[in-house]
């Protein structure tokens, strides 16, 4: 997975991998009875054209094998997304961990499963964006529903809307996608409003709360708990997939809202039991 690097000056540094995965080691989380680690496949262009466009997948190839190359029209090569050698197939690995989740639970030899390389939510069905090539997230999601899952809760608590994601389902009334981030008014994308709400159709099955900039723990916590039990009780999901991007900690330089790890923490645990309550708790966590 550290083969997904934009760089040393990239803020999408794949060190936190690293550091993710020996904090997971030296707290004995591995150790723990029923918790195994599988290698993560490399996605098919098969695979990856659930959610993407073939074009699309072919522009990936031509920039990772010559890197030198830019596309701006398919968002590669861009500051955002800066081109390197391999990105493909760095990519499809990240969106392979989550597609792998997806296989596991749908087989039942488990019901939860964790891709911390995973969360590609910006990427959209023929585009790069914020820093993500590939949306393994929503590559789980239509994995789930295309092997006989009849809804799938996609759960987004990044401090980024979840805007590739949405968009891929966007009338897709098998899924409802909640997302809870900083307001576009103040950071990237730009969008997440309250009139998002799903194509024609599929009218309500994407939520969207637009958090003020500064929001801090009570006021996430506050609409976490206000918003997302509720629609996912009405919905009854037979799967969760969620995306925990920790970039909305106090410390993280690109974004404002002020979160602590307990409360990040918190979040985690209600979508823990939320699935447990809903699914059997069947839970996909990237």
């Amino acid at each position: 997975m550290l083969a997904y690097d934009f760089g040393g000056l990239h803020p999408m540094n794949p060190e936190r991998l690293h550091l993710t995965a020996r904090l997971t080691r030296d707290c004995g989380l591995l150790d723990r009875r029923g918790v195994t680690v599988a290698r993560p496949f490399v996605a098919s262009d098969e695979d990856l054209a659930c959610v993407h466009s073939p074009d699309y997948i072919s522009a990936v190839r031509l920039v990772s094998s010559n890197p030198d190359r830019s596309d701006a029209a398919h968002g590669l090569g861009t500051e955002d997304n800066p081109a390197f050698a391999g990105m493909h197939e760095a990519s499809a690995r990240l969106a392979g961990g989550s597609l792998g989740a997806a296989d596991a639970i749908l087989q039942g030899t488990t019901v939860r499963a964790v891709n911390f390389g995973g969360g590609m939510h910006h990427a959209a069905r023929s585009r790069a964006s914020g820093f993500c090539i590939y949306n393994d997230a929503a590559a789980s999601v239509q994995r789930l529903l295309d092997r006989g899952a009849q809804r799938v809760l996609y759960i987004d608590v990044d401090a980024h809307h979840g805007d590739g994601t949405q968009s891929i389902f966007w009338d897709d009334r098998r899924v409802m996608t909640i997302s809870l981030h900083e307001t576009g008014m103040s950071l990237f994308p730009g969008t997440g409003f309250a009139n998002e709400t799903g194509g024609p159709g599929a009218e309500g099955y994407a939520v969207n709360v637009a958090l003020p900039t500064v929001a801090g723990d009570a006021a996430v916590l506050r609409a976490f708990h206000a918003v997302v039990p509720q629609l996912a009780g009405a919905f009854a999901p037979d799967v969760i997939v969620s995306q925990h991007g920790c970039d909305s900690h106090r410390e993280d330089p690109l974004t404002n809202l002020r979160v602590s790890v307990d409360a990040q923490h918190a979040m985690m645990v209600a979508v823990r039991d939320l699935a447990d309550r809903l699914c059997g708790g069947r839970w996909i966590a990237t």
